[in-house]
């Protein structure tokens, strides 16, 4: 186990693991995907440099099965992503379980009217990193990808820190994840699928990084009226190009630990000063109450 967060390596029967700590890379653009493809293919390669071309080798077709990323499907999903109006990608090391690498696109064609009933949809990619990784790499070099792959991005919000890969959707997973979560509030439960559909500019309050752009930087007071908010010696806020910012709240990613009172103040400060502008989950996450739901929600703010 480290320091900053607990070793969680849950295993289905057939051994391949259903929940693991990873490291999440975040972005939200409310933009439609047309707009927005040439620069998520850009920070896919940034990510593909970052951790060697082969460590996405499987994808998921359009019904949902694993298929080997071979050359030749690399070029028809790079094709379809710049030519179609909407994306799903969903690229990982292996074709089971939580690996050590895997990457998430949900793009959207914000004209269609089938999402004329969604409140405030999304595109959203997501970046996930090892542990392993990690500690191989240092937190400085994730940070620094974690700016490389926002740059090209046209970002309303981001996020990048420690999170549950977990197949949520599995029996009994989201019951285990429910049993960590609570003690390490550092750990995020992400569901992205759902999360692009309604996230619209609000942001997901505090993580290690935190990437504010418009409109909540503004409302904020831009880049400086942030910093008169934040106190913490821990905590600084980076300037991007774009009226946008990257906040940090301390050297590593921490999960903190409420048992042993490591309560994680500079997340705390940071999400009360995000709360006017933080999104709720209109729905439970999945295999947690309302009640339950409301409570993760709301574990830096009480």
């Amino acid at each position: 186990m480290s320091e900053h967060y607990p070793r969680i390596r849950i295993p289905a029967e057939n051994g391949e693991l259903q929940i693991r700590e990873g490291v999440n890379i975040c972005f939200f653009m409310q933009r439609s995907h047309p707009d927005v493809a040439p620069f998520v293919l850009r920070s896919l390669d940034t990510y593909l440099n970052a951790v060697g071309p082969h460590s996405l080798c499987w994808y998921a077709d359009a019904q949902g099965d694993m298929q080997e990323l071979d050359e030749r499907a690399w070029s028809n999903l790079r094709k379809e992503l710049l030519e179609k109006r909407g994306a799903l990608l969903y690229l990982k090391d292996r074709p089971g379980g939580a690996g050590e690498f895997q990457f998430e696109y949900y793009g959207k064609w914000l004209e269609d009217p089938a999402l004329a009933k969604r409140d405030l949809p999304v595109c959203a990619a997501s970046f996930w990193l090892s542990t392993e990784y990690l500690e191989k790499h240092g937190p400085g070099r994730i940070r620094e990808l974690a700016l490389e792959l926002a740059t090209p991005l046209p970002f309303n919000s981001g996020h990048a820190g420690l999170s549950f890969n977990a197949l949520m959707d599995d029996l009994g997973v989201s019951r285990e994840v429910r049993r960590w979560c609570f003690r390490y509030p550092g750990l995020d439960v992400l569901q992205l699928n759902y999360l692009s559909m309604e996230l619209g500019t609000r942001v997901r309050g505090a993580h290690w990084l935190t990437f504010l752009g418009q409109p909540v930087l503004g409302h904020l007071g831009g880049t400086a009226g942030l910093r008169t908010q934040l106190s913490s010696p821990d905590v600084t806020v980076q300037p991007l190009d774009g009226d946008r910012a990257a906040v940090t709240l301390g050297p590593w990613p921490e999960a903190g630990d409420t048992e042993s009172g490591r309560e994680l103040p500079p997340y705390r400060e940071l999400a009360r000063v995000l709360e006017p502008w933080t999104y709720r989950e209109s729905a439970p996450l999945t295999g947690f109450t309302e009640e339950d739901t409301r409570r993760w929600e709301r574990r830096f703010l009480g």
